[in-house]
């Protein structure tokens, strides 16, 4: 089902993608893409990041997608840049300059941003996203525990201990793309075994407050991270933004499954709305000010009360893909609220982009977030109120009349 019904419409959310296209168009640098000031010129006091390089190449790959003729020639950019100075020829996988280790959360991006790639027809992508995706699978892939390993180094002889929902999560998400572009049912069933664990198992029994940090032995690390509450990957506490995002990815790959003739588990959609619910209940407006609120300890109570950007998109994309499963007004309504609070405090009119960090009275802030990075999580936000909940975005746009 498309969501021609919720507002804002569809036309106003196409000329908002356009919008945020139009901002990174500068974003190219030698060996990949810049992480973008405020006012879309790449920082030269940073380097190049591979997950940036990554989700840059993924949204212009849909830019092409959409038909605009500048976003080619940036998704071939990034191809590029993944084949050559970001690939580690000696070892394998990718590695971004300085970099001290290699990440499945950086890996599952690449497997991302070849999969949209790939289904836009750029040059050389095919061969991306087949590596791409036999390295997530021979390096990253726990098949004991049906979840993805965090972090090794560069040679892949010494594996961290640590491991983490954030990059599972965004296996997900990748394994669900290239799923569609690769016709592989196998990674689509690797998807349902992660989200098995996270959505069915873990969320309620941690009150849908879910742990995002693990030892080796997929024990929950409820203090990690206690001295570093507002780190930008690995906060303390709950992290309110991806029980919005797991909400999705489970109606996504609900609807994958059902598409592809297999039986879908019922709980996907139950604890679908049981993460949503959570983290309006939770995270939204709770110190009487309007906004997410970034992360909560385990009995609910904010943590982290800055108002991250990229929390509200995935609340839209979440009561988008919600309204087309379930048919609710609820989620249209909340869908219809969010993007106005977006267009009061979020949306930079003047300057460009989104603000990626608001303080807890929605005036800009940057403390954890400064600048604006990448356009990843705000052209997502545009795009899934506008697209069918399967196949997943890339093939979606490619198989649009």
């Amino acid at each position: 089902m498309v969501l021609s019904d919720l507002r804002p419409d569809a036309a106003w959310l196409a000329a908002e993608t356009d919008r945020l296209l139009d901002f990174g168009l500068g974003a190219a640098v030698e060996g990949g893409f810049g992480y973008l000031d405020d006012d879309g010129r790449p920082d030269p006091a940073r380097p190049v990041e591979l997950w940036i390089t990554c989700r840059m190449t993924h949204v212009y790959s849909l830019g092409h997608l959409l038909g605009r003729s500048d976003a080619g020639t940036l998704a071939l950019h990034g191809v590029a840049s993944l084949l050559g100075p970001l690939h580690d020829d000696r070892h394998g996988g990718w590695l971004a300059p300085g970099a001290a280790s290699k990440t499945a959360y950086d890996h599952a991006f690449v497997v991302l941003a070849a999969s949209s790639a790939a289904a836009a027809g750029v040059p050389d992508a095919d061969d991306l996203l087949d590596d791409a995706v036999d390295v997530l699978l021979h390096r990253f892939w726990d098949d004991v525990a049906g979840m993805v390993v965090e972090e090794w180094d560069p040679s892949w002889d010494v594996l961290d201990p640590y491991r983490g929902v954030n990059a599972n999560m965004h296996a997900v998400e990748a394994m669900l793309a290239a799923a569609d572009v690769l016709d592989r049912p196998d990674l689509r069933h690797n998807a349902l075994r992660v989200t098995t664990r996270v959505v069915r198992d873990l969320a309620p029994d941690h009150h849908w407050r879910l742990p995002e940090h693990f030892d080796a032995a997929w024990n929950p690390r409820l203090d990690y991270n206690a001295d570093k509450p507002a780190d930008p990957f690995r906060p303390a506490g709950a992290t309110v933004g991806h029980w919005l995002e797991w909400s999705r990815l489970s109606l996504q790959l609900r609807a994958a499954l059902e598409a592809a003739g297999e039986e879908a588990p019922g709980w996907l959609l139950e604890n679908a709305v049981d993460l949503f619910d959570a983290a309006v209940r939770e995270g939204w407006a709770v110190d009487g000010a309007d906004g997410f609120v970034y992360t909560v300890d385990f009995s609910g109570r904010p943590l982290v009360r800055q108002r991250m950007h990229w929390v509200l998109t995935e609340a839209v994309a979440a009561a988008a893909v919600l309204h087309a499963v379930t048919g609710e007004q609820r989620f249209a309504d909340r869908h219809a609220e969010w993007w106005a609070y977006a267009e009061r405090h979020l949306i930079d009119h003047e300057r460009g982009s989104w603000h990626h960090e608001l303080a807890p009275d929605n005036t800009p802030d940057a403390r954890t977030w400064p600048g604006k990075p990448d356009l990843y999580h705000a052209v997502g936000a545009t795009l899934t109120p506008r697209l069918p909940v399967t196949p997943t975005a890339s093939v979606a746009l490619r198989q649009a009349p």
